[in-house]
């Protein structure tokens, strides 16, 4: 049965996916969903910023999967990653810290950039990338932060929307690793030509879209 409250939630969510956010920050009263609606808004969010919004971050995580195709690695290594940004996303969201932007953006698209050249000069996974990878989450949580500063919290639903994004933005990754195992995981990690052909020319384009990211978010944002 279609009520008045699912309607309005319907309205709210893709009024926040369609419309740029920063015009719905304020206008949109979050406080009256109930906690499973906010819950579900904020999974949501937390997904589509990293598919179909964050191309960033999808050449990161993808750029995780190149080194390696074992997926229970990869997954691991995620979760690492999300916790760590979920750390700093939490501190910068409370006000504990106010990372500037403009040095933050492109630091991001730094990190995306080594991970992607290490691909390239490294020829298999070392135990260091774990703790670049945790590194890298709690610079990505600063530029995570910006999204949710941007829409605005439901004050007395805080702590659950932040939850829920972070779980979203997990899901998001997770949903990447899985499609580069179907795409060509799956079917070409034994081949001996893997590496040359597939890890080597993606993980080159990558750190080029990077590169050029470093200089516009340096230069011209």
């Amino acid at each position: 049965m279609i009520t008045l409250k699912k309607i309005k939630f319907t309205l709210v969510l893709t009024a926040l996916l369609v419309v740029p956010q920063t015009t719905w920050a304020h206008a949109l009263e979050l406080k009256n969903l109930s906690t499973t609606d906010v819950s579900w808004l904020y999974l949501k969010l937390g997904f589509t910023h990293i598919i179909p919004l964050g191309l960033d971050h999808i050449l990161f995580i993808l750029s995780l999967f190149l080194l390696s195709t074992n997926v229970k690695i990869i997954i691991k290594q995620s979760l690492a990653f999300t916790l760590a940004h979920s750390l700093t996303l939490g501190l910068v969201i409370y006000g504990v810290i106010t990372p500037p932007s403009h040095i933050i953006e492109p630091i991001i698209a730094l990190s995306i950039m080594f991970v992607a050249l290490e691909n390239i000069v490294a020829r298999s996974l070392k135990p260091s990338r774990i703790v670049l990878i945790i590194i890298f989450g709690l610079i990505h949580g600063m530029g995570f932060a910006s999204v949710l500063n941007d829409l605005g919290l439901p004050q007395d639903k805080f702590l659950t929307s932040l939850i829920t994004f972070n779980v979203g933005v997990e899901l998001g990754q997770i949903s990447i690793i899985i499609g580069a195992w179907c795409a060509f995981g799956f079917w070409f990690k034994h081949k001996t030509w893997y590496r040359k052909r597939i890890v080597i020319p993606i993980s080159i384009c990558i750190a080029a879209i990077s590169f050029y990211w470093v200089i516009e978010r340096i230069f011209f944002v």
